[in-house]
């Protein structure tokens, strides 16, 4: 059909931009995770909140943080950088602190995981037709990584929407997140001239719908520039779209 041969199209498309190399997600991930690139990342990984009393008895991840999920899924939810104390303690994407509880809130409620919560790497969650991910891998200081460390780590996330191979719909969650899949979209040649991030708008680049979507941080929520309501309703059109 005509739909099969366009998806066929755009999926080797999606190889021939991403010249990783890898292979699947066990490759990439141990890839990741070995990963010592960024010196600066690096040394606040392995320092930041190394003195904390509420952490005392806890061992840190400390090491860049893969993606988790369905790997058939559809849809591609991209964040920021791991918290201090989330990922860079858990191991986990968005598992662990105050952004999480907003964010797998919002999953829950569009059906996308099991559990409305992800605490540690044993709690039991799944993500159903959805991979979870990140713009940058390892904690940066006043979560400001900068324009060198941001395209050290693009080759990654490019790597994981080749794997991808169900992929259509892709959620923002902020700026940086939305600059990464920006490049990654013009690499593979779509026009990206003029595109900003907007909270709530989309872009189409061929079957892959990319929405922009405020994210969860505290900081956002507190201040009422978006709410787990909103963050909710571009997630489920999100989910939508990937499913229709």
């Amino acid at each position: 059909s005509t739909s099969s041969v366009l998806f066929y199209v755009s999926f080797i498309v999606r190889m021939v931009a991403n010249d990783s190399g890898y292979s699947s997600f066990g490759e990439l991930n141990a890839s990741i995770v070995n990963c010592r690139k960024c010196k600066r990342l690096v040394k606040f990984r392995e320092e930041v909140l190394i003195n904390s009393a509420k952490y005392k008895d806890e061992k840190f991840w400390r090491k860049p943080v893969t993606g988790f999920g369905d790997p058939n899924g559809r849809l591609l939810v991209v964040g920021l950088a791991p918290a201090a104390s989330g990922a860079n303690r858990t191991g986990r994407v968005f598992t662990g602190d105050k952004s999480s509880e907003i964010l797998l809130s919002a999953f829950y409620s569009n059906g996308l995981s099991n559990q409305p919560r992800s605490e540690s790497l044993d709690d039991g969650l799944r993500y159903d037709n959805m991979y979870l991910s990140l713009a940058v891998r390892c904690v940066p200081p006043d979560n400001l990584p900068t324009r060198t460390e941001k395209e050290s780590c693009l080759p990654y996330l490019e790597a994981e929407i080749s794997l991808l191979q169900n992929l259509n719909a892709i959620v923002v969650l902020g700026t940086v997140a939305f600059d990464s899949i920006k490049s990654i979209m013009k690499k593979m040649g779509h026009t990206t001239n003029g595109l900003k991030f907007i909270h709530g708008s989309y872009y189409q680049f061929g079957e892959v719908r990319v929405y922009c979507c405020y994210h969860p941080s505290p900081r956002n929520i507190n201040t009422g520039r978006t709410s787990l309501e909103d963050i909710t309703k571009v997630i489920g059109e999100a989910k939508y779209y990937s499913i229709s």
